[in-house]
């Protein structure tokens, strides 16, 4: 029997690879993939096919010529990357195999029919609408009430999004993000069909001052088991929203953490995810209430799962692939957390890479479990808001929660890029 992973390169996504693999290795099962470009991911795998895993149509004659020619029958789909997800559910609902149905998937990436998923369950969340010019986006942000944030109708890792506190601010910076977005994420399944469903528009939304926190799940026939609750230590006011710093488990207090589960449950069943990995955002205003932000149908990104594993004892992937396969995930966690974060590095401005910092001596702390910096030598790098990762990032575990954020400042004024 075979499991096919449904990807886009990224070269994060590494230790996931090792995960599936031996996953795949200790059942006995091959390990089977489908990229546009592979590259070192074939090094895992136990068979791969090249197709342009943006066209939804192309990927399933693909995945078909691979079942055709594999000695084992494929029995199970998933992925971990954001816009595979319609394409993974494409693939999975033609091959009858479990995985969220293809409506559900382009919900799940689709922002404005998330956000009218969540009014319809009367879910709190930021005011929002879209715009497809500067007089329309003018007058909805009089409406909402400044700040607004400017976002795109689909793509992940807080990419072309940006805060604007006036009118000034949303004129200067408004065709330049749409115009940007749109043309950055043509490589996305959902680009076409959503470029002409909402006419080219732009998502405005209502500033939610606060904390934020990220909320990894795992839904199973429906029912959500919320497996940890990150914190994001570190203001997140814009202008732009790089994530710097995740730790797990949360400090909120237990009522907090209920309404997180009960809230979190309410997203999955108003977007339809009915089962597989989920990574929620809300946003905790100063008042302790919770604002949705978004929900994925899939798992963190990065070496997100890592620290959920190292924190709970729970592997979400290992139970993404359970589910896949129609068997029950195992989600009993340890009894005592421990505390692991991550934290990504990004550039201080644009330019190419002349050298990298500190790596072997951030990488040698007694905490540091995996330092990963994903640009060489000659390589460009670009700054926010229009990347969707930092060029590189670490995990980590501390003796404490406090300590968490020691290790962090730590590794950010040890690791430095040097610009050309």
């Amino acid at each position: 029997m075979a499991i096919l992973l449904i990807h886009s390169g990224n070269v994060s996504r590494r230790s996931h690879f090792i995960h599936i693999r031996d996953y795949a290795a200790a059942r006995g099962e091959r390990f089977l993939l489908v990229m546009s470009d592979p590259g070192w991911e074939t090094e895992f795998v136990d068979g791969f096919v090249q197709a342009d895993t943006s066209d939804l149509a192309a990927t399933v004659r693909a995945v078909d010529g691979l079942a055709a020619a594999e000695p084992q029958r494929i029995r199970g789909v998933v992925t971990f990357s954001e816009h595979s997800v319609p394409t993974a559910a494409a693939v999975a609902a033609h091959l009858g195999l479990p995985f969220v149905d293809p409506l559900t998937a382009e919900t799940a990436r689709d922002k404005y029919a998330m956000r009218q998923a969540f009014e319809r369950a009367d879910l709190e969340q930021p005011a929002f609408g879209t715009a497809t010019d500067v007089q329309g986006a003018l007058a909805l942000a009089e409406r909402i009430g400044y700040p607004v944030v400017l976002k795109p109708l689909i793509g992940g890792g807080s990419s072309h999004i940006r805060r604007v506190d006036g009118p000034a601010e949303l004129s200067e910076h408004f065709e330049r993000l749409r115009d940007r977005a749109w043309s950055d994420l043509e490589y996305d399944p959902l680009h076409r069909i959503l470029a002409q469903k909402y006419s080219g528009a732009f998502l405005i939304e209502e500033f939610i001052a606060g904390g934020e926190i990220s909320v990894e799940s795992i839904v199973v026939d429906g029912h959500t088991h919320v497996v940890a609750i990150h914190d994001k230590p570190l203001p997140a006011n814009g202008p732009y929203f790089d994530e710097y710093f995740y730790a797990t488990p949360t400090c909120l207090p237990p009522a907090a953490v209920r309404d997180i589960h009960a809230a979190t449950a309410a997203a999955h069943r108003a977007v339809g995810i009915d089962i597989g990995g989920t990574h929620t955002e809300f946003r905790v205003r100063p008042d302790g209430r919770l604002s949705i932000l978004e929900t994925a149908a899939r798992i963190g990104g990065g070496p997100l799962f890592q620290t959920v594993l190292t924190s709970t004892g729970v592997n979400m992937i290992h139970a993404v692939i359970d589910l896949a396969l129609g068997e029950r995930p195992r989600l009993t966690a340890k009894s005592m957390a421990t505390p692991a974060g991550f934290c990504q590095f990004f550039a201080e401005r644009a330019g190419k890479v002349r050298a990298v910092h500190g790596e072997a001596v951030a990488a040698a702390h007694p905490h540091v479990h995996e330092l990963m910096i994903y640009l060489k030598v000659g390589d460009a790098v670009d700054v926010a808001p229009f990347i969707f990762q930092g060029y590189g990032h670490a995990f980590f575990t501390a003796d404490s929660y406090e300590g968490l954020a020691d290790v962090s400042a730590m590794l950010q004024e040890t690791v430095r890029l040097e610009l050309e």
